[in-house]
């Protein structure tokens, strides 16, 4: 679809137009309203013809009259969508047959024109299909993009642990009411798993809304829940919809709900008891129509044995707790998320990223990984970054793990930038050690040139005969 401009009088339209009409006046007719508005125009008189034009053309719009012998103007419109052919298709009628292009429109025809026609309103009608079309598939594209990135088959696993979690959101999505509580350490996907639920359940015409109650002042954040009125505080100069508004008949996720300040975990329960709420300032009830998942690290069972929860307010969110386990009790999944990652990457940067060598992998695998899926995603995007258009390398990782009873972090010079591999002992660490290695492996890297070394490390060469 080319992109639509207006100048002139009638406005111009950068797009291709197929006019298809039995009667040879209305076919220039159109034809030269169409011309005079910038466009490109192909004509036929019958539907059979339009479609012959149709296979060898690219056409971006398509007006059709209601009334031609063998095949008319809806039969064209069954037939081109039947070949999956994906246009704006307007039909033109004549005063008889308003009431039928009305109806037609019930079957996905954008509009109708009417004969004889204004030029102005032929050319606006036929802006508005194409604009409307393109803003359509734009619509459905972003739709398929997120479906596809937050549906619980896409979510990249081959864990029997991951895979029950699944089984469990699976379930529980297909029930509106249930409230969710989602535990996992940062990083493990909460939030992917909360949208995949919220798919499944509600769809994709609903809203998806994430508050994070971590570090959020209780007054933001109760206002930020709940919206407020002109006049509900100092700063409050107009009426300012909350989280739970924006998530009607969809979710509402609470990251890391554990950090709610006591007094507003009150105001919580109560809206899950009551099903209703007021917005701040104001006494109207507001009905709370959302399904409510809750994202923690915490264990808020233990959280509630401490008193820093609510226990009336832990029973009513834990009523369906789902685990996702961390990624170092699941490394059987490194392996295929670092393929899936890089796999996305190549398609982001363009590069041909062949794969992952044997020993890069080796390294993936003994890492421990504390920051989980998110830290092997941005692991595999940096090597991605740093790898020309050959195998991934342990150099090109920049992670740091354990390797038997040493640490260890990668070593690699990428376009003047410096990353030093350091080996240390696990116990008896002392600066000796640490100065000693980075001295050897900065030699080694640098093919034993002591002065290149020493530049490198931006010390003395003599450096270099004191530590041995």
């Amino acid at each position: 679809m080319t992109e639509t401009a207006f100048s002139g009088a009638y406005g111009k339209i950068d797009a291709t137009a197929l006019i298809v009409d039995d009667d040879d006046v209305s076919l220039s007719v159109f034809s030269e309203i169409l011309g005079k508005g910038g466009m490109n125009c192909l004509k036929a008189t019958s539907g059979n013809e339009a479609l012959n034009i149709l296979t060898n053309s690219e056409v971006d719009i398509i007006l059709a009259d209601y009334s031609m012998p063998e095949m008319d103007g809806v039969a064209l419109y069954k037939e081109v969508r039947a070949r999956r052919m994906n246009m704006p298709y307007v039909i033109l009628t004549g005063y008889g047959s308003v009431d039928n292009a009305v109806a037609c429109m019930k079957l996905g025809i954008y509009d109708y024109i009417q004969k004889p026609c204004d030029p102005n309103k032929v050319l606006t009608t036929i802006r508005n299909s194409i604009n409307h079309f393109k803003l359509s598939e734009e619509n459905k594209r972003l739709k398929s993009q997120i479906k596809q990135q937050f549906n619980f088959q896409d979510i990249v696993t081959v864990s029997p642990a991951m895979a029950d979690a699944l089984k469990l959101a699976a379930k529980v999505a297909m029930i509106p009411g249930a409230t969710v509580a989602i535990y996992g350490e940062s990083g493990v996907g909460k939030e992917v798993l909360a949208r995949a639920i919220h798919n499944a359940g509600s769809g994709l015409d609903t809203s998806f809304v994430a508050v994070n109650c971590a570090g959020m002042p209780a007054g933001l954040m109760e206002s930020e829940l709940f919206g407020h009125v002109r006049g509900a505080f100092t700063s409050a100069d107009k009426d300012r919809p909350g989280k739970m508004d924006m998530a009607k008949k969809g979710t509402l996720l609470l990251d890391e709900i554990g950090d709610m300040p006591l007094d507003l975990q009150v105001k919580l329960l109560r809206v899950l008891q009551e099903k209703t709420y007021e917005m701040l300032g104001s006494n109207k009830q507001i009905k709370a129509e959302f399904r409510l998942i809750v994202a923690s690290h915490n264990d808020l069972t233990e959280l509630a044995r401490m008193g820093s929860f609510r226990e009336d307010l832990c029973h009513r969110v834990n009523m369906f707790p789902i685990r996702i386990p961390p990624l170092r009790e699941r490394k059987e999944d490194v392996s295929t998320l670092s393929h899936y990652f890089l796999d996305q990457f190549r398609k982001e940067f363009g590069k041909p990223l062949p794969g992952i060598s044997e020993k890069a992998m080796e390294a993936l695998m003994d890492y421990h990984w504390p920051g989980n899926v998110r830290e092997l995603k941005n692991c595999i995007e940096r090597a991605a970054i740093l790898t020309d258009d050959g195998l991934i390398q342990p150099r090109h990782l920049i992670i740091f793990g354990k390797q038997g009873n040493r640490e260890h972090v990668g070593a690699h010079m990428e376009n003047n930038a410096f990353a030093l591999h350091i080996s240390l002992p696990s116990k008896d660490v002392s600066l000796d050690n640490i100065v000693s290695q980075a001295l050897q492996l900065s030699l080694e890297m640098c093919g034993n040139n002591k002065s290149r070394a020493a530049d490198l490390l931006k010390v003395d060469r003599g450096m270099f005969y004191r530590k041995k």
